[in-house]
């Protein structure tokens, strides 16, 4: 047995050393990916938008306009720079026929060195002979480029079809979209087909969804604007269903990545939608998304638009305050994509996770804040770094499904509560970021009207105490995700 004296000693030499091993068992990305943070909304009074990041180190963005009568396109080195890009007129409508009124959801791809924009329009006559058109242009800037005439994409009916997608997967291009399918009572369904080049399909569509839920027929029965992400050995097409107001929604459609995307069988719709509107965050039909990258290609991005109001004068699909917005995707812990809740207007939330146990993140429990793993109610999770509520360059967190609630300690216990508008409370719940205690690359939060004291983790609970040893520090460690 070894003398009593001895034993604090190797107590802390082994804490010490299992500290050490720990931080040194972290990925680079779990220590120094940096946060994807935007301020929405991204772009005003766009619709439908699409943004893809090309070769060229460029975000490309395109949306519908309220007077559907035009393609757009803008450009920018990163994603906020697309609020202030210059925009560009690639294509006008026609003056009678084809082609000629509603011109809805355009996207542009970059395939074989060309690039393609897909959209959709109808006639003046006829405003609702909505059919699917592409135009070509070889030019490296698709914004000083010339294009070429629209052609149409001809599917098995000469009916309704909107929302031309494309993506490839296993070496094959697809083309998914929107139809009426005459003998279905519905507004749309979802296809998809494989394509004989950019401009065409071949070979016969295929129906992989029908909206027939309560959350997918209200106002009109529509599964429309198809978008896919390809990760984790699977294939995940989000759509949007039910009338373009606060009904509005996203779903989503999963198929594993070595089936046949041609067999309706192999995609499996989830039961619920997957991202809806919000009254606590003021989101209201979110819908028609698209996917992106952060700037530093560690994160997924959301891209979609929605209203900051619920309720609309008029027919919806006049109504020109839909607004472009984005924020982080984040993934489960078994690979499926986890949309959480459109974020209130401002700047997007981060989430704090743990720097020496990097699978768990702050999260919000009956208002009590506790560090938990596999937080699949996201917004839980979620917090806005925003101005201190006590100033003097402080930081405040506050909760992003409990708008105007923050993280603040009472007893050194920290929970989330909502302003009170005292001084105490604003005291309490700010503190001055730093950078971290165990590593500078992430962050501490030290409290404003309590210095010494950090915001750090002991088991599941989140307290406010002093840190003077190598556990403290890491237990006091964020990484902002």
């Amino acid at each position: 047995m070894l003398p009593t004296p001895r034993r604090p000693i190797l107590r802390r030499l082994a804490t010490t050393l299992a500290v050490a091993a720990l931080t040194l068992s972290l990925t680079p990305s779990a220590a120094t990916a940096s946060p994807a943070r935007y301020t929405n909304p991204l772009v005003e009074k766009r619709a439908d938008a699409h943004i893809s990041r090309h070769t060229d180190g460029y975000y490309y963005f395109t949306a519908s306009v309220p007077e559907y009568d035009r393609v757009v396109l803008r450009r920018a080195t990163t994603l906020q720079g697309l609020t202030t890009a210059p925009e560009t007129v690639i294509w006008r409508k026609n003056s009678s026929g084809e082609l000629s009124a509603n011109v809805w959801a355009p996207e542009l791809h970059s395939i074989g060195g060309k690039w393609y924009a897909y959209f959709a329009a109808g006639r003046a006559d006829e405003p609702f002979r909505i059919r699917m058109y592409v135009m070509e242009s070889s030019s490296a800037n698709p914004l000083t480029g010339t294009w070429s005439a629209p052609t149409r994409i001809t599917t098995a009916w000469d009916t309704f079809a909107l929302d031309a997608t494309t993506f490839e997967a296993g070496g094959v291009r697809y083309l998914a979209w929107a139809q009426s399918e005459p003998g279905i009572a519905t507004n749309s369904n979802l296809y998809i087909a494989r394509m004989a080049g950019p401009k065409a399909i071949s070979g016969t569509p295929v129906r992989i969804a029908v909206p027939t839920r309560d959350w997918e027929t209200r106002g009109f029965k529509v599964n429309e604007g198809p978008a896919v992400i390809q990760r984790n050995g699977r294939i995940f097409l989000t759509f949007s269903a039910s009338a373009t107001d606060a009904n509005y929604c996203l779903g989503l459609l999963t198929a594993s990545a070595s089936s046949n995307l041609l067999d309706p069988a192999s995609w499996v719709k989830s039961p619920d939608p997957v991202f809806t509107s919000n009254a606590a965050t003021s989101q209201y039909g979110p819908g028609h998304n698209s996917f992106t990258t952060s700037e530093d290609g560690r994160n997924d991005v959301l891209v979609y638009h929605d209203r900051s109001y619920r309720d609309i004068v008029g027919d919806p699909l006049y109504d020109p305050n839909r607004r472009t917005r984005v924020q982080k995707l984040y993934w489960n812990a078994d690979g499926t994509p986890n949309f959480g809740i459109p974020v209130a207007d401002g700047p997007t939330p981060v989430r704090l996770q743990s720097y020496n146990y990097p699978d768990r993140y702050v999260r919000h429990w009956e208002f009590k804040a506790r560090v938990e793993a596999n937080v699949t109610n996201l917004a839980d999770s979620q917090f806005r770094v925003v101005t201190g509520l006590a100033g003097g360059g402080s930081v405040s967190l506050e909760s992003t499904n409990f708008p105007g609630y923050y993280l603040r300690h009472r007893n050194h216990v920290l929970h989330v509560e909502k302003n009170d508008g005292t001084a105490t409370f604003r005291g309490d719940a700010s503190f001055q970021q730093r950078a971290g205690l165990a590593d500078g690359s992430a962050v501490s939060f030290e409290s404003t009207n309590a210095p010494g004291r950090y915001v750090r983790h002991t088991g599941v609970d989140v307290l406010l105490q002093p840190v003077s040893d190598a556990v403290g520090r890491a237990d006091a460690t964020w990484v902002l995700q």
